[in-house]
């Protein structure tokens, strides 16, 4: 069922009321019945909440979070963004389950968040040139499983594993710690373009406007650790944002995989340090992976459509879907097509149910592999 606008508002109303944060508001959600009833609950009913006060109670009967709520819903309708409401189905499942995951997330782009297998990717800002080429080399052998990428778009290991995933062919995601309306660093603002472009998504907690402040990056962590099946450290000192993002992991249930280094190497210190505290799995290559997750060659989505048999008129559908790697408008497909729109229509749902294709909003249709 898709959200209505009222709920989605006052969703975002709550989620910036200070002294509110993600547990609360999903508690004060489930005894309101929903985020309007929060706004409409009498003060008597609120005091009984226990850990909301009288100053959080002020604070959401103020318009300030309202009319910047409304503000947020004008720059998502004018930039095409997704807001993703916690109880709405395309929700990313995985990071509803953590118990801190926010009422809200916003995405740029139009990759699917709730897809059968999801690695997040991270690392040390001072890359070494064996981390880099460990990282491309694995991206490779890892095309053939299927396998959402996330990694937060900073300097060092996160843009190489977005940089390996575009090369490769596999969709990514890129989790940042600021509004959706700037890039950080913004040396990566053409890599974020190009992510989405390929397919790919921005994802963010933060409304337009929101600087990339130092309380924001652990927030972002966890929204990485929340969105993954499991995360992967490459490299690591014994303190940095990779090993907050593994300690979310474990607190998510996560599994945790880590590179392992020569003793002594700063690099490797914090990998190290996490295999031999039995917080996270050796991993030397993508076979460690498969063995832990039982994730098998050739089975993941993308693998899988590669090997099928499509007619010549649903291939020459598929091609043109596939031009640029952008999305498509129907009208356009069926003048492309030279095919009636009925026809265009009946071979597009054909595609949607081998999962070669996903529909979107205003008619339009995005290729899956």
């Amino acid at each position: 069922m898709e959200t209505s606008q009222e709920t989605l508002l006052h969703a975002i109303a709550l989620s910036q009321i200070d002294g509110i944060g993600p547990i609360l508001a999903r508690k004060l959600i489930q005894q309101c019945g929903s985020p309007s009833a929060v706004f409409r609950e009498k003060k008597e009913a609120l005091l009984a909440i226990e850990g909301l006060g009288r100053e959080r109670i002020k604070a959401i009967n103020s318009s300030f979070s309202l009319h910047r709520a409304e503000a947020e819903l004008k720059v998502l309708e004018k930039r095409a963004w997704i807001a993703h409401y916690i109880k709405d189905p395309a929700y990313p499942r995985r990071l509803r389950n953590a118990n801190d995951a926010p009422i809200v997330i916003f995405q740029k782009g139009e990759a699917d968040l709730n897809v059968s297998r999801a690695l997040a990717i991270v690392g040390s800002r001072k890359m070494t040139d064996e981390g880099r080429a460990f990282i491309e080399s694995f991206c490779g052998d890892l095309t053939s499983y299927g396998v959402l990428t996330i990694s937060g778009l900073a300097y060092g290991v996160d843009g190489t594993v977005h940089r390996s995933s575009l090369k490769n062919g596999i969709n990514n995601v890129a989790v940042v710690a600021h509004g959706l309306d700037r890039v950080y660093p913004f040396l990566h603002k053409k890599l974020a373009q190009d992510v989405v472009e390929a397919g790919g998504a921005i994802v963010s907690e933060f409304l337009s406007g929101t600087e990339p402040e130092r309380e924001n990056f652990p927030k972002r962590n966890r929204i990485i650790a929340g969105l993954s099946d499991a995360v992967l450290v490459v490299e690591a000192a014994r303190k940095g944002g990779a090993l907050i993002t593994a300690q979310y992991a474990n607190d998510y249930n996560r599994d945790v995989f880590a590179v392992p280094g020569m003793p002594g190497q700063e690099s490797k210190a914090g990998c190290n340090l996490l295999i031999k505290s039995h917080r996270a799995n050796l991993l030397e290559s993508v076979k460690d992976l498969e063995y832990v997750l039982r994730w098998e060659q050739g089975k993941g989505p993308k693998a899988a459509t590669r090997q099928m048999q499509l007619s010549a008129q649903d291939q020459d559908l598929v091609d043109l879907l596939g031009q640029n790697n952008t999305v498509k408008d129907f009208d356009w497909l069926c003048h492309a097509s030279k095919l009636g729109p009925s026809e265009v229509l009946s071979r597009l749902v054909a595609l949607e149910l081998e999962g070669l294709v996903k529909p979107l909003s205003g008619s339009r249709y995005r290729l899956l592999i």
